[in-house]
């Protein structure tokens, strides 16, 4: 670790053991370190661990922020005085690092004029926070029209493992951050080294790295460093909210893999698990990290957060507690990504609060309520036509499975994200011409179009 913090040499105690990531130390001085003081090893500081819980007067938990194969049973530890920090300012743009502001990019040391602690200063009460709810558009279809996202709120992208919650993410990125004149912040917490390294360099083609800071915690990194990484990014944002008074686009792939972190290390710490296993402390730590994303009435944080959903299993408690903190809620569902319809939104169950006359406009509102209609009665008339076949339904109810096929083909689209993988050049739609085509399509206008012909299109103008 290339980074060490200000060293002072204030004795705490040695170590007596070490479980996984969690290191207990025996104190035999006088001094009693805080909560989430930052300690390191006498015979080598750049070992960091940070104070994690007291288990008695004398007995300390801490999180080992190193490699396990660095430390032996008797090690004296001294206390550095501080938090973990990481490095912020305009000299972090353009820069990949980990939660300490150790390059991850091969470009050199981060070097910054300030340093500010992870864990941030005491929570501000925004009683100026925005009251106008504004619609950020992203050029894709399904989640301009189904679940639109609100400049300074938040959208949760919610998929089993290879249902395309990444690329989609990538693509909602690259749908903003082009005309976005504020800082992105990318946070990679648990997932592939790979994904971070293509999205590095699409940044970097584009000409758009210099206004984005990455911060990395990838799934080789221990639970600890996974855990600490979201607080990291956070800080960013605050930084650059409230310090530079800039916009910030938040993204975090994947808040499963912090929540999942934190259940690691309160299961090698002893500490006694609630339901299904996860940390008792799940919803106060998912909330802690949320409340630090807020938008001021100058400057707004909007957040876009991918989330692994455990076996596919809608009922998971990490699904359940991170729910109320987001705006707008996407389900990636397995068997439409399996029938080749991607991206593979299920627009039954997702949601979205910004689905108001008031805020989307009156035409976009009934277009949503008529689609949703048609798309209720699609599904159940699919299973009839699963069994019998689409010629034995009423001539009603034909037209009505044939329309819903078509706006469910129509959803589809080529992304930029993934046209290396795919041959198809990516496209971006307007909402305004996403509401009048489906609109159309509900209207009977291309009722003499087969349904085929809309897949994967950019505009009802592009068959005609």
């Amino acid at each position: 670790m290339a980074y060490t913090e200000n060293i002072t040499n204030r004795p705490v105690g040695r170590i007596r053991d070490l479980h996984g990531q969690i290191v207990t130390i025996l104190c035999d001085t006088e001094y009693r370190p805080p909560l989430r003081e930052l300690l390191y090893l006498e015979r080598d500081p750049t070992i960091k661990i940070e104070v994690y819980a007291y288990e008695n007067d004398r007995v300390i938990r801490c999180l080992l922020l190193s490699s396990v194969t660095s430390l032996t049973r008797g090690d004296r530890v001294h206390a550095t005085g501080t938090e973990i920090t990481v490095p912020v300012g305009n000299e972090v743009l353009g820069r990949a690092m980990d939660l300490f502001g150790n390059p991850e990019d091969g470009k050199g040391p981060v070097v910054t004029k300030v340093r500010t602690s992870i864990h941030g200063a005491v929570q501000k009460q925004f009683v100026d926070q925005p009251t106008k709810r504004e619609i950020m558009e992203t050029g894709i279809k399904a989640i301009d029209f189904f679940t639109p996202m609100q400049r300074g709120g938040k959208i949760l992208l919610v998929g089993g493992a290879g249902v395309g919650k990444t690329v989609l993410m990538s693509e909602v990125l690259q749908g903003l951050i082009t005309n976005h004149s504020g800082v992105t912040i990318f946070a990679g917490i648990g997932e592939r080294t790979r994904e971070g390294h293509e999205l590095w360099n699409w940044l970097a083609q584009k000409d758009i790295l210099k206004k984005v800071v990455l911060m990395l915690g990838n799934i080789h990194k221990n639970a600890a460093v996974r855990f600490r990484t979201a607080a990291a990014a956070a800080t960013l944002a605050e930084y650059f909210r409230d310090e530079e008074k800039k916009d910030i686009l938040f993204f975090i792939d994947n808040i499963y893999r912090f929540l999942q972190a934190g259940s690691e290390l309160a299961t090698l710490a002893g500490e006694i698990p609630s339901e299904f296993g996860y940390q008792a402390t799940l919803q106060s730590e998912i909330a802690q990290f949320e409340s630090r994303l807020k938008s001021t009435v100058a400057n707004s944080v909007t957040s876009i957060q991918t989330m692994y959903l455990p076996a596919d299993e809608i009922s998971d408690p990490s699904i359940a507690v991170t729910i109320p903190h987001v705006d707008s809620t996407v389900f990636l569902k397995r068997s439409i990504a399996q029938q080749g319809r991607l991206p593979a939104v299920d627009y039954v169950s997702s949601r979205s609060a910004l689905l108001e006359p008031d805020i989307v406009g009156k035409e976009h509102y009934a277009a949503v309520t008529h689609a949703t209609d048609l798309l209720s009665q699609h599904e159940k008339l699919s299973r009839i036509v699963a069994i019998v076949g689409r010629d034995e339904l009423s001539s009603e109810n034909r037209l009505v499975y044939d329309r819903g096929q078509k706006i469910l083909n129509y959803l589809t689209q080529p992304f930029f994200a993934a046209e290396v993988q795919t041959g198809r050049k990516g496209v971006y739609v307007p909402r305004e011409k996403t509401i009048r085509d489906i609109q159309k399509i509900i209207d009977g206008g291309i009722d003499d179009i087969p349904a085929t012909a809309l897949l994967y299109i950019g505009t009802l103008d592009s068959i005609r």
